[in-house]
């Protein structure tokens, strides 16, 4: 049966996180345990590979090695010229001072018996004030020898540069790349079109960073689409108010390039998430909700969850003021919490994004002091049973239905104390905090898909 003739595929997507974060790169798009069922639908398996993929052939590593070679020149060029110019213009200003020890020189030798002590005082006093000409000189010196160096440097940049035309012949490598990244990006596209499913499977660790205390919380930004690859990191879950924003992954990776956020309120918890630029989080001993614009810099609205508990009244099992959980996923902003008036059951409330008004309130019945933590993809709420080692996603809640399942999803809790677990519905990852190390998962999740012309 050819795979496009069916009515409906049935797709596992197996989502692999952004960027230099790939476990696996050497995968590409790959579609696996093809089959049918017993009703003859085509089931497979479909690995979405990094993007990028030309990044991979050794001509396009060449390449970049040599673009990096051309910007430690140009950067060495640029130190040659500051510093040619510092010195220049260090020789002008000492022009007019050569000029008159040139002149009673020349007066000397015309007349020697012009030349008292007096004289000869002031000669050696002008010569002494030209020595710190000769470091400028022997700079010159040694700059010379990095031009002969640069001139090297570019030379064999030429040669490496032929030999890579050479090989490619004909072909214009630069076309070809920009095709198969066009190709990359429709299928990515594709890949967000195939976005929601169930939860069936979550992959191994990947930690991206060791940082901060042990509780906290770390994010970008879970709105679709979105273009912003900042990540913030929150350190703590008792009355901070200091939130880092780093440029990119990498600069998070490696702990450079941030600017600090100071909150005018405090925050409890680590339930907090990052959608469309906005900060929303749960105000330190209440159960009002804040937007923070961090363009801005300013509060843009808030509002009490009612009858929300906080202050450890209807915490997760692992404590620390985690009453109020707010989270984002392709349906929008969420908050997962409990009252009263629902025995400390997990409430699920749909929030408007401007505004924070509740939409709509589900009571799942699972009782919120015995998850561990919870996430949202799809609509559909995933509440692990403990924090600690040997934590599984035992309990799914249905929005569009109400109603729930029990699961029994195993993932690997490495550093054993999970205080943040957020879905990010962009990357399709899971963010999470775990015992002062920042942790990724993947996630695979389950769907019926219908394909075009049926």
């Amino acid at each position: 049966m050819h795979l496009f003739s069916a009515m409906f595929l049935l797709v596992m997507l197996a989502v692999m996180p952004c960027e230099a974060l790939y476990p696996s790169p050497e995968e590409g798009w790959q579609i696996y345990s093809s089959a049918q069922d017993a009703d003859g639908k085509c089931i497979c398996t479909v690995v979405a590979p990094a993007q990028n993929m030309c990044n991979r052939d050794p001509r396009s590593r060449q390449l970049r090695q040599l673009m990096e070679k051309v910007q430690n020149i140009s950067q060495s060029m640029e130190v040659l010229d500051l510093r040619t110019y510092r010195d220049l213009q260090y020789v002008r200003n000492t022009e007019s001072l050569m000029k008159v020890v040139d002149g009673k020189l020349k007066v000397a030798s015309d007349n020697p018996r012009s030349l008292n002590p007096k004289g000869f005082q002031e000669i050696k006093d002008k010569v002494s004030q030209l020595l710190p000409l000769l470091p400028v000189l022997d700079q010159y010196k040694m700059d010379a020898k990095m031009i002969l160096h640069l001139r090297e440097e570019v030379r064999n940049l030429s040669l490496v540069l032929m030999a890579i035309q050479e090989e490619m012949g004909a072909y214009d490598y630069e076309e070809l790349r920009q095709r198969v990244l066009l190709l990359e990006t429709r299928l990515h596209s594709c890949m967000q079109k195939l976005g929601c499913g169930k939860l069936t499977g979550v992959s191994n660790p990947i930690t991206v960073r060791a940082s901060g205390s042990r509780f906290g919380s770390w994010m970008t930004d879970t709105m679709i689409p979105s273009s912003d690859n900042r990540v913030w990191s929150m350190d703590g879950y008792y009355k901070g108010r200091r939130v880092l924003e780093y440029r990119t992954m990498n600069d998070f990776m490696k702990g450079q390039n941030f600017v600090q956020h100071l909150l005018p309120h405090p925050w409890a918890g680590t339930g907090h998430v990052v959608y469309n630029g906005s900060l929303y989080y749960n105000k330190y001993q209440s159960n009002i909700i804040i937007k923070y614009h961090f363009r801005s810099r300013s509060v843009l609205v808030q509002r009490s969850l009612s009858g929300a508990g906080y202050n450890n009244t209807f915490p997760y099992s692992w404590g620390g003021s985690s009453d109020i959980d707010l989270m984002a996923d392709e349906n929008g902003l969420w908050a997962v919490y409990t009252t009263i008036p629902n025995a400390g059951n997990i409430v699920i409330s749909r929030l408007e994004p401007m505004s924070l008004e509740v939409l709509q309130t589900w009571d799942t019945g699972f009782p919120k002091r015995s998850a561990g933590e919870s996430f949202m993809i799809c609509g559909t709420l995933y509440v692990t049973n403990s924090h600690l080692a040997g934590a599984k996603i035992y309990f799914a809640y249905y929005t569009n239905t109400s109603s729930y399942e029990y699961t029994d999803i195993p993932f690997h809790n490495q550093y054993s104390h999970i205080s943040m677990m957020d879905y990010n519905p962009r990357e399709r990852v899971l963010y999470t905090w775990n015992n002062g190390h920042q942790v990724l998962y993947n996630v695979t999740l389950f769907q019926v898909i219908k394909t075009s012309g049926d």
